[in-house]
């Protein structure tokens, strides 16, 4: 039996009461008393506890719906609640647990099959992981032994997780700063081009930056192997590199024999216009790594190579050197099998690309000439709005943490980007209809120019 529910998932925003209401300030309390305090920021204006989202709406536990702008950490590319993704997991109910790596269940076969033919490559493989962070950390052992050099170069601005491996690549001191003495020493990190600030052509103070670090190796003297790149920053801002830049770091890396690896985490799987972000800025990756939108709101995630890169990893024999429990599990496996067919059949990359320059237009137009505003940025659903101070170049700490924060109050869910919170971020799903973001826009420009 279908469960009822109250939001269709094309709706426009209905308060009842102002967020947070009385019910998400009282579990917010209750959360408090249990959880870490690290984990969820508990305060006056934030959060909502969420009861149900389906489609670009959010319900919260106080009957309020919003329209979700960041469809939940860009995991929900086909909408919350997708067809595609129910049925599947229907399907799959009674088939919740398997031995990914001992007696392997057969939605892992299929889910690899399918991958492989989505890759960039024609005889790719595949090391499954359950999310993000274990991906590249999949990716960085697997450039670790095919190149046989374990140093890294990695970009400012950069996010690609926060375990072990992965935050050593990633630089925040934000993330960082409680565990540098746990992380791995031979990651360089080489300026990302700033879209405000790099006026050099194709980016190229950060490419000598890049060939700087490969003469020099790592800084603890490890010889770099392999460059890790999100071919746009997200959390990090939106950046969307200059033309050329991704082209010639792809030269650079194959004349220097390092591997290129692809973080792709929130661009790819259609979400930037096309299968691969890469494709479109001129990368050309060794690896890639996916995850988020992948598994249509369960937990999956995956590293692809072709195939003379991956067997640098050796054999079983019968004890995996890099696996998990989880991996495989079949419940997911079922449902990133669904949402891969449902990218393609939904033709997914061409709706990202023809929604994502109708907000684009949008935001432009409805914010020409407001003061504040350095850029307004975006490749296909990934759209950000960067804030400024009055010299037009420093950044404006905070206002996207403080306009996302005013937005909610007006029916939107949105998330601030940038190590300074100055940008706001847009990474709505492909759901999103006309009338919605017609809304979106028209509330977002207003709420800008209220807000300081």
């Amino acid at each position: 039996m279908t469960k009822a529910t109250p939001i269709s998932g094309s709706d426009l925003p209905l308060l009842r009461v102002r967020p947070p209401g009385p019910i998400s300030a009282t579990m917010g309390a209750r959360l408090h008393n249990v959880e870490s305090r690290n984990v969820t920021f508990v305060g006056p204006e934030w959060p909502v506890f969420w009861r149900e989202a389906v489609g670009s709406n959010v319900l919260d536990v106080d009957g309020n719906i919003y329209i979700d702008l960041t469809s939940a950490f860009g995991v929900a590319l086909l909408g919350h609640a997708h067809e595609s993704v129910l049925s599947s997991m229907n399907e799959a109910a009674s088939f919740i647990h398997g031995m990914g790596d001992i007696h392997p269940p057969e939605p892992k076969l299929t889910l690899l099959e399918k991958l492989a033919r989505f890759s960039p490559w024609p005889d790719a493989k595949v090391i499954l992981s359950t999310g993000g962070s274990e991906a590249v950390e999949a990716a960085l052992k697997t450039a670790a032994l095919a190149s046989g050099r374990p140093g890294v170069i990695a970009f400012q601005g950069a996010y690609h997780g926060l375990t072990a491996g992965s935050l050593s690549a990633t630089p925040r001191p934000h993330f960082r700063s409680f565990f540098e003495e746990k992380l791995y020493g031979g990651v360089s990190f080489a300026p990302f081009p700033d879209p405000l600030r790099d006026s050099s052509p194709h980016g190229q103070a950060s490419l000598e930056a890049v060939g700087l670090a490969l003469l020099e190796g790592a800084p603890n003297g490890d010889p770099i192997g392999s460059i890790i790149i999100e071919p746009v920053q997200a959390r990090g801002g939106v950046r969307i590199p200059p033309d050329g830049f991704m082209r010639k770091l792809s030269e650079i890396a194959a004349e220097s024999g390092v591997l290129l690896i692809a973080d792709e985490i929130m661009t790819g799987m259609g979400r930037c216009g096309a299968p691969f972000a890469s494709s479109l800025l001129g990368l050309e990756p060794d690896i890639v790594v996916v995850g988020k939108a992948l598994g249509g709101g369960l937990p999956i995630s995956a590293c692809l190579a072709p195939s003379h890169i991956m067997d640098a990893w050796p054999p079983s024999t019968g004890e995996a050197i890099h696996t998990s429990t989880f991996l495989g599990h079949p419940l997911s496996c079922t449902v990133a099998a669904a949402v891969l067919d449902a990218i393609q059949l939904q033709e997914i990359p061409n709706q990202a690309s023809r929604m994502g320059k109708n907000l684009l237009e949008g935001l432009r137009e409805q914010l020409v000439g407001v003061a504040g505003i350095g850029d307004i940025r975006g490749l296909g659903l990934l759209l950000g709005i960067e804030f400024v101070e009055e010299d037009g170049i420093s950044p404006a700490r905070g206002r996207g943490a403080r306009i996302a924060e005013e937005a909610l109050t007006e029916g939107l869910i949105l998330l601030p980007g940038g190590d300074n919170g100055h940008v706001l971020e847009l990474t709505p799903s492909a759901s999103l209809t006309e009338t919605q973001a017609e809304y979106a826009v028209d509330t977002i420009a207003s709420v800008i120019r209220r807000t300081p």
